[in-house]
């Protein structure tokens, strides 16, 4: 699975880890990521994440 990087604060999301302390179970690829996450760091939106 990829990972992808927020463009504003440097974020890995690693679909491995996912981000539980946020509702995203390890194991949880990006394209299933609810739409309305953010990233835990900075704030923004899915759309602000680009591919490692």
């Amino acid at each position: 699975m990829d990972k992808y990087v927020c463009d504003l604060c440097g974020y890995v999301y690693d679909p491995a880890v996912g981000d539980p302390d946020n509702g995203v179970a390890p194991g949880t690829a990006w394209e299933q990521v609810p739409a309305d996450w953010v990233c835990p760091l900075c704030g923004v939106g899915k759309d602000q994440f680009s591919k490692e």
